[in-house]
């Protein structure tokens, strides 16, 4: 018999997206390419909200050699990276100082820049060029994978004395099967939506045919920092439960270790739990917690009447920001936003859920209505529309009833951003949201929220309307029942008189 496991291997994390690119977002020429922008744009933001201060990005798409290889460069002002961790930071996958912790930033997994080094490996040959100033020191070097040790190359290092005012990181790269365009799917489009969700970011395109597109920040208060927290009981599963027993070290208790490794678990909790539960031994060390242990724990969390999670753990974009934004780029004649509390899913995460609604104004003054902008964390999401709970759940929403009766065709344009510690994405490209129903529930009833503000302001303007065709209708037989009146009357009014009175009578009526 053939030995059918003589061929059996281990692969790196590296070897199996270098195989499965598609799966990082690089699955056609001009998403490749907006996928690339993202990747390092987030990657700066996130940098530089860590480090308050305004993020500055400038970024360069140039066409190379007009065979769809184009040469990208994203500079900031941010902290750059200091040299140890370099590598690591854009040329490893699955390394970095996000996907462990309970806090919210743009990205999430350590997957990004790096899967952009592997792409301009892949599709050119070339490594990618890197300059990174930090804490006086600057470090320039060409930066490559080993794809099999997933393992950070780095050659042509070149180390610099720099002022302590220099700072930030600047990334060079070719890609070949790119393409850009300037749809709605193309790095213009990213960028613009990129600055509506950062409005405290200034944002600078020069694109491949020369233009320059500068979005100027247009708020000078930095957002909150998100601080890292821990789980919340709600929506914690079993198994979560016991990964965190098993990590948790130091505790001879297990209700001393959800009391600290859980929010808002407090001693008076611990006591409702022991009635709910008493099968479970509160008493016992966590390392002796079993599956049916945790199930039942589980179970009784559901029935605990918990505070809601901590809001600073989540930061949302901000009501005034957004509706400025909205403003200063779509120039509409009503914006309104509403923002919901904070609610938990699965896993006992946090979430917020905002939604800002424009109507008229130059939203579809290119012929495009019923625009839905879609943000994670304050970061665009272009692709994968109609597999996204944020989409799915804007056309579920009955519009007629806010009297837009063809959503697609009037000028409203909408914004959803949900910010959470880790979004639910369908995929590793991080371009669509899954169908958590609590997630879904927050944006339906954000969407309803705000179509009725919009039913609010279109009734006013069609009764504004309608009082105005009354009004005019009127008005046009004002002359001749002057005149009548007037001959009626004899002497004792003249017909502009008459006139007169009758058109201050019918103004007052239609104020």
């Amino acid at each position: 018999m053939a030995d059918i496991f003589g061929g059996f291997k281990e692969y790196s994390v590296a070897e199996f997206f270098k195989k499965n690119r598609q799966m990082l977002g690089f699955s056609g020429k001009v998403r490749s390419l907006t996928t690339i922008v993202h990747e390092y744009v987030t990657n700066s933001l996130d940098a530089a909200g860590e480090a308050r201060m305004h993020p500055e990005l400038e970024v360069w798409v140039e066409e190379v050699e007009k065979n769809e290889r184009y040469k990208v460069r994203v500079k900031d002002n941010g902290p750059g990276i200091p040299e140890n961790i370099l590598g690591k930071a854009l040329g490893m996958m699955l390394a970095g100082t996000k996907f462990h912790r309970y806090v919210q930033q743009r990205g999430q997994q350590g997957i990004g820049a790096a899967g952009c080094t592997m792409y301009s490996l892949i599709s050119t040959g070339q490594p990618i060029s890197v300059v990174s100033r930090h804490k006086g020191k600057k470090v320039s070097c060409k930066l490559g994978i080993d794809f099999k040790k997933n393992k950070p190359v780095l050659t042509d290092v070149v180390r610099e004395d720099c002022g302590p005012e220099e700072h930030g990181l600047d990334v060079e790269g070719v890609f070949a099967d790119t393409k850009y365009e300037k749809g709605g799917y193309g790095v213009g489009e990213y960028l613009k939506r990129t600055a509506i969700a950062n409005p405290h970011a200034t944002i600078i395109f020069n694109s491949p045919e020369g233009d320059r597109f500068v979005y100027p920040k247009s708020v000078e208060r930095l957002p909150e920092k998100a601080e890292e927290v821990k789980p919340h009981p709600l929506g914690v599963g079993a198994n979560d439960l016991l990964d965190i027993a098993k990590a948790a070290k130091g505790y001879t208790r297990l209700s001393a270790m959800l009391q600290n490794e859980f929010t808002r678990v407090s001693l008076n909790k611990v006591k409702e739990l022991r009635d709910l539960v008493p099968d479970v031994n509160l008493d016992m060390s966590p390392s002796r917690l079993t599956w049916d242990d945790a199930e039942k724990l589980v179970v009784g969390f559901r029935k605990v009447k918990w505070i809601a999670p901590a809001t600073d753990s989540v930061i949302p974009i901000g009501k005034e920001q957004i509706e400025k934004s909205l403003v200063n780029i779509l120039n509409p004649e009503l914006v309104y936003v509403t923002s919901r509390p904070p609610k938990i899913y699965r896993g006992g995460i946090p979430f917020v859920v905002e939604v800002g609604i424009a109507y008229g104004g130059d939203i579809n003054k290119e012929g495009k209505g019923g625009v839905v902008m879609r943000f994670a964390n304050r970061a665009p999401l272009l692709f994968d529309a109609g597999g996204c709970a944020i989409t799915q759940t804007a056309k579920s929403v009955e519009w007629k009833r806010y009297e837009i009766k063809k959503f697609d065709e009037e000028p409203v344009a909408i914004l959803v951003n949900l910010a959470s510690v880790h979004v639910p994405y369908t995929s590793a490209g991080k371009q669509s949201v899954s169908s958590e129903d609590d997630v879904v529930e927050e944006i339906k009833n954000a969407l309803m929220e705000a179509g009725r503000h919009v039913q609010k302001h279109l009734s006013g303007k069609r009764r504004e309307r309608e009082k105005s065709t009354k009004k005019k209708a009127i008005l046009r037989y004002v002359g001749q029942i002057s005149g009548d009146l007037a001959e009626l009357a004899g002497e004792e009014k003249s017909k502009k008189e008459i006139e007169a009175e009758l058109q201050k009578m019918i103004s007052e009526r239609f104020e």
